[in-house]
């Protein structure tokens, strides 16, 4: 929001002219323009024009009037969430996760996709393409109504250049994936790091929320994490953080540029299944790797004992030094770790207490599959909410 007096180029200052007004109309339905000059500290004139232009984009509804202080009554204005939509995706393994959402952020139609292996960056582009118009043609919803789209990648994404690098899963190494996708879509996209919009969907939406400090730890086909600091996704000087699969936790082996990190080489849900393969009698693919070595451990293979004990106290290593150097108010654990149980919860808090001076409270995450979907549905509406151009 821009307040008095402030200055800059005048496309950017209206950009954000009009994301003040809108927030403001999300946080305080039906008010007139009067109130909005007052809440945004912009100038009457401004808020109408901007107000004016937004009507007829249909992003704002005039709702009747309110009580009159003298004068004539207001007109009373309210923000029209269903005028647009976005959409969120997010590539998780072999998975890719779509939805339609309306401006409010609630999902309309969501859809899971399984993708054949090996997936690489021009599949998943037409994994996209095809997801979205299964879902538009389920929805109803046209495509000339989106805003643009929120979209979680693995690997290191630099929202700046628009490039993912470090991507072992597609192969992608510095290409310039926004711009490739935007060009296929027709539409405006925000790519993030997956493990990124999944924090954000616990934070915004989930058991993160209240608190302004926090990490979220994920494991599954690699291993990272999200830090939220003062309300504020960091994400660090060159938008890698987080990317903890590369601490040296576990054998290092040969490392090339490019591949797994040695974390997740050595305690990523591939490599666990690897390691539970000499262990089990017999592994189902569909059914998540750490909920069979618990069940094996609770019935006395004493293989899948050392094998859930190796597991945890690895995974505890990646916590502590986090921990260590964040120190957050809260540690959310998501992923394969939502399936180590109350012994393993209780190994690693023992751990911690052993380990590190400062152990914060440790909780599972709360919205399962749908954290990163959430996640990419707000990145997107902060990205494109107030920016229609298209007219229904």
């Amino acid at each position: 929001m821009i307040g008095k007096g402030q200055t800059g180029n005048a496309k950017l200052v209206k950009q954000m002219n009009r994301e003040g007004i809108l927030h403001q109309l999300r946080e305080h339905p039906r008010v007139s323009r009067a109130d909005l000059a007052k809440l945004t500290e912009l100038s009457r004139p401004c808020v109408s024009a901007l107000v004016d232009e937004m009507i007829a984009e249909g992003l704002i509804n005039e709702v009747g009037f309110g009580e009159s202080t003298g004068g004539r009554k207001p007109i009373l204005l309210e923000y029209n969430f269903q005028a647009y939509g976005v959409i969120g995706a997010v590539f998780e393994g072999s998975t890719l996760q779509l939805a339609v959402a309306n401006l409010r952020g609630e999902l309309l139609v969501q859809r899971t996709t399984c993708l054949s292996p090996p997936m690489n960056g021009e599949a998943a582009i037409r994994s996209i393409e095809e997801g979205i118009a299964a879902l538009l043609d389920e929805s109803g919803f046209r495509k000339e109504w989106l805003l643009g789209m929120g979209l979680g990648l693995p690997g290191i994404t630099r929202r700046s250049s628009g490039t993912v690098s470090y991507a072992p899963s597609t192969g992608w190494m510095g290409l310039p994936v926004q711009r490739e996708i935007e060009a296929v879509l027709g539409l405006p996209v925000a790519i993030e790091n997956d493990v990124n919009l999944m924090t954000l969907g616990e934070f915004y939406k989930g058991i993160g929320v209240g608190h302004s400090n926090l990490v979220y730890m994920y494991a599954g086909t690699g291993i990272g994490a999200g830090i939220m600091i003062d309300g504020q996704l960091y994400r660090g000087a060159r938008e890698a953080s987080g990317e903890i699969g590369y601490m040296v936790i576990g054998p290092v082996g040969k490392q090339a540029k490019g591949e797994y990190g040695v974390f997740e080489r050595n305690y990523s849900v591939r490599a666990i299944r690897d390691k539970a393969r000499g262990v089990l009698p017999a592994i189902d693919d569909d059914t998540s790797i750490m909920k069979q070595i618990v069940d094996h451990a609770g019935r006395g293979n004493e293989g899948a004992r050392r094998l859930l004990d190796d597991v945890c106290r690895h995974w505890t290593y990646g916590i502590a030094n986090l921990t260590s150097v964040m120190d957050p108010e809260l540690l959310i654990l998501s992923g394969e770790m939502l399936h180590i149980g109350d012994d393993g919860i209780a190994a690693i808090r023992q751990w911690l207490n052993d380990w590190v001076p400062s152990v914060p409270p440790i909780k599972m995450a709360a919205l399962g599959d749908q954290a990163g979907l959430i996640g990419a549905i707000h990145c997107a509406l902060e990205a494109f909410s107030s920016s229609a151009n298209v007219k229904k």
